[in-house]
């Protein structure tokens, strides 16, 4: 058993806008997460606007069956400031977001609105406990639709995307591109 990891099982799905009650003034997370080029790895640092307290996290994210995207593991060691400025030097490929969170229909969601080149993206993200849950999970109706197995809509590929060819994916697959979001960039 590998114990050096957390086991995640959940549902992306696209939305136009924050759902209600959330706005963007509603609190939230800054997350600014650089992918290291040609590994699984990511320097994330979230930052609490409310406190300026910064947390700095080096993530692994790996999924455990080819071509499902919604069972993967996720590996995490908290860094101090020396061993944050040690893995510096590899920032540069970044994806920038903020972060809210609500509970709806008893499910605890995530929300991420996406900013800079992204900017006009955002998702609802939902964890289950385990399959049987996830299977009879009814999408909420602020959901546009589901990309939970969509490969583009990783961290890791979004990371060289912008809004333009997330329109362009979302058309691919028959369904309507989101018009960019009201909400201002931060």
């Amino acid at each position: 058993m590998n114990k050096t990891a957390n086991t995640e099982l959940f549902r992306l799905f696209l939305i136009e806008k924050l759902p209600e009650p959330l706005e963007p003034k509603s609190r939230h997370l800054q997350v600014f997460d650089n992918y290291v080029e040609g590994t699984r790895m990511r320097i994330r640092q979230v930052r609490d606007p409310y406190s300026n307290i910064w947390t700095r996290i080096l993530q692994q994210r790996f999924t455990l069956i080819e071509g499902d995207q919604t069972l993967t593991k996720m590996a995490e060691i908290h860094l101090n400031d020396a061993e944050y400025a040690a893995l510096a030097h590899l920032e540069g490929r970044e994806i920038r977001k903020n972060r809210y969170f609500h509970e709806f229909d008893r499910m605890a969601f995530v929300f991420d609105v996406y900013l800079g080149e992204l900017w006009g993206l955002n998702t609802a993200h939902v964890e289950f406990q385990n399959r049987n849950e996830m299977d009879a999970f009814m999408p909420p109706p602020f959901a546009i639709f589901e990309v939970t197995d969509d490969v583009f809509f990783t961290g890791a590929s979004l990371v060289e995307k912008n809004f333009a060819d997330v329109q362009a994916e979302v058309a691919r697959l028959g369904h309507t591109a989101p018009a960019v979001s009201e909400i201002p960039d931060e």
